[in-house]
């Protein structure tokens, strides 16, 4: 059995933490990662990856605490998202220096969305960060990247799991790593950080109230206008998701639950990490039985 794998990452917000568990356990098995596509935080993990960098990654996402995503949100009052996201590239940017997708250890393709024509848009050569900036844009939360004329949001609206944009090599396996999975959510140990960041929630509940026409205040089920557009917006990535698996059917499926961590839970990298890499060892004992 072929040990080379095309690596195929899908979006999620803050669960995508998760493709950095997966990586791990697939590298400690043996699987040698020639290939990776990657849409949203999975071009993000993905990206990084291609670079060699990341250990360094994980090693500083496993010290994020509420205080700390808090000085990487730059919040703007805009019609266009209330996040401008310069700071957090910026940041990643000190852990991994810029350089183009072309000069990268192995092929590498990030996903996007032209908002302005409607159509998928694919970056597998210039700029690294601005592929990733164009990938993360998640409608309504973060601002879109201005490219020329052309406005780029998050590549999950249209291609959450990138199967078809991973370049492939002859006796490859195809690995995906879903973090959107309808599965059962997992029960999780995670500590309680709130009792220590008190100031910090209070700061949270601050911005939210600025935003109480769209952001429910209590009810966090509530089908508010920013619950309402997140929830839409993942019913239909989740269509695309399973026609897409339908159809390209992976050689190896990882699935985390879309209920095992909210896209919003940055603070959580370590526990998100974790649960990727239990998922992937449950993953490869499935695989193995049937190989």
């Amino acid at each position: 059995m072929s040990k080379n794998i095309a690596l195929v990452l899908s979006s999620g917000g803050a669960r995508g933490f998760a493709h950095v568990g997966a990586i791990k356990v697939l590298e400690q098995n043996g699987f040698n990662i020639t290939s990776v596509a990657g849409t949203s935080m999975g071009a993000v993990v993905g990206g990084v990856f291609a670079t060699g960098q990341i250990q360094h990654f994980e090693e500083w996402l496993i010290t994020l605490d509420i205080m700390e995503v808090l000085r990487l949100t730059d919040f703007s009052i805009s019609k266009k998202g209330f996040v401008k996201g310069k700071k957090i590239i910026e940041k990643i940017k000190e852990i991994v220096p810029e350089r183009n997708i072309e000069d990268l250890l192995i092929p590498f393709c990030a996903v996007a969305t032209d908002i302005i024509n409607g159509r998928e848009v694919y970056f597998t050569k210039g700029s690294l960060f601005e592929a990733l900036r164009a990938s993360i844009s998640i409608p309504t939360v973060l601002q879109p990247l201005k490219i020329g004329n052309l406005f780029f949001v998050d590549g999950g609206l249209m291609n959450p799991i990138p199967v078809n944009r991973v370049k492939r090599h002859d006796g490859d396996l195809l690995v995906v790593v879903d973090v959107n999975s309808p599965e059962l959510k997992i029960s999780h140990n995670v500590e309680n950080q709130h009792n220590h960041n008190r100031k910090y929630i209070k700061k949270i509940i601050e911005i939210q109230s600025k935003f109480s026409n769209i952001i429910p205040e209590r009810d966090k089920d509530h089908i508010g206008v920013f619950n309402l557009t997140n929830r839409s917006i993942y019913t239909m990535m989740r269509k695309i998701s399973e026609l897409t698996l339908e159809k390209c059917q992976p050689d190896l499926l990882i699935n985390i639950s879309h209920e095992s961590f909210n896209i919003f839970d940055f603070y959580k990298a370590k526990e998100i990490i974790q649960e990727g890499e239990r998922a992937t060892w449950a993953a490869l004992e499935d695989f193995v039985e049937v190989c």
